[in-house]
């Protein structure tokens, strides 16, 4: 089958193109809203193709990466006709998905409510799906959720010591996210223990821009460290990730912030941009640190020692791991993030071989723990649009069956 995911954000859309779990094509379209939009465009064994429109909303950008994937000479299809389903990743499912899930009249109804809890991350997942029903309004289409996943969290670890109305009332609870990506990885490290995902409990470590960690207990999320919405947990890029509740209302009070003030510091001042004063790219932090930049490596020591203690925790609500899975792209490609956060963990049964470690190579899959270390340490790219096709496939199969 056929199958196109898209991905899309306030002002971009990622997609790739599948034929079955054989990928065609892949691209970026970005600044959606303006004149110089650019789209960034790959097929497999081409040149990468580069160009610059006038987008100046979702639908037109959607429009113009169907007319790539057929055009002579960038696409890889005869006919629009040839796409039988299109998959869109979807950021907050709320309570009301806890699966990947064919797009109806209904099913879109209970999106839009969702917009509440997910502002900045489901109107754009929404406006791709809009521009697919106008588009292509006999392809079926299904919404794969970040959320869904992390559904099987027991009410001890998604519920907040808060009035218990406020989440009846306005289900106000962990949600976690990253959910498409933990559960590829944790079911690759499984092959790789050449062991059932069912039988093994896992700590899965997503680390990018945005990062989480999950624990995952016979091929169930049991607890993941973002929340209500991806600002909780980790230290990130430019999130705070977790601190007292009463700092953002102390700094509000003392610096005259507004509320819109507030949450645009926690969300895009924070973080290890906010530490070292310098970057959020990691890369520029390992730089600056290896010349003696002290705020820089107090920042990825924060960043470092905050992974280590979440997972201890999960290591404690578990009672053992068999494995820790890095994914993302600081977990796949920094040995140095790796080496801070697992050193001095041998207590754990988690040993970490150093050559394995700096000398993985990008984009392969490694264990790069040592042969005695009782628990696995496993770099694995993830591939979260594969996951959404392998839904999307799945279920439009099943209803033509049905």
């Amino acid at each position: 089958m056929k199958v196109l995911v898209l991905n899309c954000g306030s002002s971009s859309v990622k997609y790739k193109f599948y034929d079955d779990d054989q990928q065609l094509a892949e691209g970026l379209l970005e600044k959606i809203g303006t004149s110089q939009a650019q789209l960034n465009h790959t097929v497999a064994g081409r040149k990468k193709i580069v160009e610059v429109h006038e987008i100046l909303e979702h639908q037109a950008g959607v429009e113009l990466i169907l007319r790539t994937l057929v055009d002579p000479e960038k696409g890889v299809l005869k006919t629009i006709d040839e796409i039988q389903a299109v998959g869109h990743r979807v950021v907050h499912g709320a309570e009301t998905f806890a699966a990947s899930t064919l797009i109806t009249d209904e099913v879109l109804a209970k999106l839009e409510e969702c917009i509440d809890i997910a502002p900045l991350h489901n109107p754009p997942n929404l406006a791709g799906i809009y521009a697919i029903t106008h588009l292509l309004p006999t392809v079926p289409q299904v919404g794969v959720f970040d959320t869904a996943f992390h559904q099987t969290m027991p009410e001890k670890a998604f519920l907040y010591a808060i009035p218990h109305v406020f989440y009846l009332r306005n289900h106000i609870r962990k949600y976690g996210f990253h959910g498409t990506s933990h559960s590829y990885v944790s079911r690759e490290a499984a092959l790789m223990l050449g062991k059932s995902f069912e039988e093994l409990k896992l700590i899965t470590c997503h680390l990018g821009n945005g990062s989480s960690i999950a624990a995952i207990d016979h091929g169930k999320s049991v607890d993941t460290s973002m929340g209500f919405t991806p600002l909780e947990g980790l230290v990130m890029g430019t999130r705070c990730g977790d601190i007292d509740p009463a700092v953002p209302l102390y700094i509000m009070n003392k610096e005259g912030l507004s509320l819109q003030e507030v949450n645009s510091l926690l969300n895009k001042h924070s973080g290890v941009l906010g530490i070292s004063g310098v970057s959020n790219d990691f890369r520029t932090l390992e730089e600056e640190s290896a010349k003696g930049d002290k705020r820089c490596s107090l920042a990825l020591d924060v960043f470092c020692y905050r992974l280590k203690k979440y997972i201890g925790s999960y290591v404690a609500a578990m009672n053992g791991v068999d494995a820790v899975v890095f994914t993302g792209g600081i977990g796949e490609n920094s040995d140095d993030v790796r080496d801070r956060t697992l050193s001095d963990m041998e207590f754990l049964g988690i040993e970490l071989d150093g050559a394995k470690n700096t000398g993985k190579k990008r984009g392969d899959a490694a264990c790069i723990s040592t042969d005695a270390s009782r628990v696995k340490v496993f770099v694995i790219p993830t591939n979260e649009e594969l996951v959404i096709a392998r839904d999307t496939r799945r279920i439009v199969t099943d209803k033509a069956v049905n």
